[in-house]
């Protein structure tokens, strides 16, 4: 049973359904406001907040969270803030409870009386539940906070800003492959155990007791190889017994539609087959289904094994996107987050859209070259009017990674007639169409004749009998990186791009401060509500800042750099 505790947060006995009751905290009372002024006169990060923002959240902001009748629940507007205000300073739930009891700054950003006693900590979670349970509820939270900032002249449209992604790791224990199979089995009899007790009590073999009775944890084993491929097809054979048994005819409909039996069947088919005796076999390696499908814990099937290059880990990924003006703080305006093995091109176009959804959109967008193509670098200009700036991938022509020979570039294509010329002035013979990696090319090939006798074939293929061939995007997307790739080289296009490295920061800041790195859940839903409430508190970090202008002291000089400054 949740029990809320306060004079100023609605109460609350039970466990049933709740509903909104919006209720005013437009007013901060009196002896808060005297005795939070007293305390900290120069303000604290939630109480400049309250000042300039003046109330965040309306509770009328969330009647699409709870249902219109029941009992009458807590303030979800105060709920969101202290949800903020714990991610800004990397509060467990239990101590951002604490925080909303005892501390003055706290009570002066919520609008609570003094004497209010707060709430059970348990309410946090819940709350998140609800972001989490309903689909771009969390987006619709931190799209709140951006409507305030722009009213308060904080944020606006246009200007320029910066992505970029970090690894973000899953909350569940790195498993082996032989580990994986036998936690799964293990969970799944954990919830048959449970649900139905009296179906597993006769499949179970008396060795189960040992093997599956508390979490499974293997070493090295003795014998290699072949003691691993042993004890995975072991495993195999029990996970087997009990599939048998529940997708048998005269089995309880209902024990197959169990969450951990389902997980159990696929993570059988990803790392199991059956060989041509009818055995159940340990599949190799290099036979397993693609990190995207297969799962890396029973308990979290939204984490993904990914590698990046020196980078790998099991869990997520997450996109910031962040204003880079100087007349205003760097604010993060958009969060993605996917599962590890999307990668970051795929993004690219979904930003833009959800941006111009929000009334947000940058005159000019910058990224690194996981990000952009011609086709992005097209789409944001003929689509949101964006400039989208960023290195576009190198020609891959092994000419033109050997620095000699002759790469595309120096090919003169001729769209009119379909042809390409070759610095020699042969013309190809041939114009086709192909699909390569989702994006459609005009292959130009030159004539058999004409190589053959070329004086410098040898800097131009290294094929011994076949002709050259290049491959040429359609002609507006080329004419994009032909321009794009030139354009990167100078030094003014270099200048314009150096503001990209300030994204770094942003995640810095966001994993060393506010706990970004690791999911504090399960799931990729919880996740992004996580994500969202990180870049919020960091929103609420940097206008803090940005509202208090008192200049810094510098640090004093030690004695010694002192003395050298003194004889230099």
């Amino acid at each position: 049973m949740v029990r809320w505790r306060s004079a100023g947060w609605p109460r609350i006995l039970g466990c049933g359904a709740v509903s909104l009751r919006p209720r005013s905290v437009q007013r901060i009372p009196v002896r808060t406001v005297r005795t939070a002024r007293a305390a900290c006169p120069k303000g604290t990060p939630a109480m400049l907040i309250r000042d300039r923002l003046d109330v965040l959240f309306e509770d009328d902001e969330f009647v699409g969270l709870y249902p219109s009748d029941g009992k009458p629940g807590l303030s979800p507007g105060q709920l969101a803030l202290v949800s903020v205000l714990q991610f800004a300073e990397n509060l467990s739930d239990r101590a951002a409870a604490d925080a909303v009891r005892t501390r003055i700054d706290w009570k002066y950003a919520l609008g609570l009386e003094l004497e209010d006693p707060g709430f059970d900590h348990s309410v946090l979670c819940e709350f998140r539940a609800r972001l989490a349970e309903q689909d771009g509820a969390a987006d619709q939270l931190l799209q709140l906070m951006l409507d305030r900032l722009v009213e308060a002249g904080l944020l606006k449209a246009g200007g320029r800003q910066r992505t970029d992604a970090t690894h973000v790791l899953a909350a569940v224990r790195t498993l082996s492959r032989l580990e994986l199979v036998g936690e799964t089995l293990r969970a799944a009899l954990e919830e048959l155990a449970d649900a139905a007790p009296a179906w597993l009590t006769p499949l179970i073999e008396s060795k189960w007791a040992k093997r599956y009775g508390r979490r499974v944890e293997i070493g090295k084993l003795p014998g290699g190889k072949a003691a691993v491929t042993a004890r995975a097809e072991e495993f195999g054979r029990d996970g087997q017994k009990i599939l048998t048994a529940a997708w048998a005819a005269h089995a309880l409909p209902h024990l197959r539609l169990l969450p951990q039996m389902e997980i159990l069947r696929q993570v059988w088919v990803h790392h199991y087959y059956w060989d041509a005796d009818g055995c159940l076999r340990w599949r190799d390696g290099h036979a397993l289904p693609p990190a995207s499908l297969r799962f890396d814990s029973p308990y979290d099937t939204d984490a993904h094994y990914c590698v990046k290059r020196d980078t790998a880990w099991s869990g997520y990924r997450t996109h910031f996107t962040e204003t880079c003006d100087e007349e205003r703080p760097e604010l993060v305006v958009h969060v993605a987050t996917t599962i590890s093995t999307v990668q970051d091109i795929e993004l690219t176009d979904t930003i833009h859209d959800e941006l111009a959804e929000r009334q947000l959109l940058p005159a000019e967008h910058v990224v690194d070259s996981g990000y952009i193509s011609p086709a992005r670098i097209e789409r944001a200009q003929r689509v949101h009017g964006i400039t989208l700036l960023g290195p576009v991938v190198a020609d891959h022509s092994s000419q033109a990674k050997a620095g000699s020979g002759f790469g595309k570039a120096a090919f003169t294509i001729d769209w009119d007639n379909e042809q390409a010329i070759c610095p020699h002035g042969a013309t190809s013979v041939s114009w086709t169409e192909l699909r390569m990696k989702q994006n459609t090319y005009l292959q130009a090939r030159f004539a058999e004749a004409d190589c053959r006798s070329c004086p410098d074939r040898t800097q131009c293929t290294s094929s011994a009998t076949r002709p050259r061939s290049i491959a040429v995007l359609p002609r507006p997307l080329h004419e994009i990186q032909t321009q794009n790739r030139l354009d990167q080289q100078t030094e003014q296009w270099q200048h314009r791009y150096a503001i990209r490295a300030g994204v770094e920061a942003t995640l810095s800041q966001n994993v060393r401060a506010h706990g970004l790195r690791r999911s504090r859940y399960r799931g990729l839903a919880r996740t992004h509500v996580q994500h969202v409430l990180t870049a919020m508190a960091c929103n609420v970090t940097r206008i803090a800042d940005w509202i208090d202008t008192a200049p810094r002291t510098r640090r004093q000089a030690t004695h010694f750099r002192t003395l050298c400054s003194a004889t230099a």
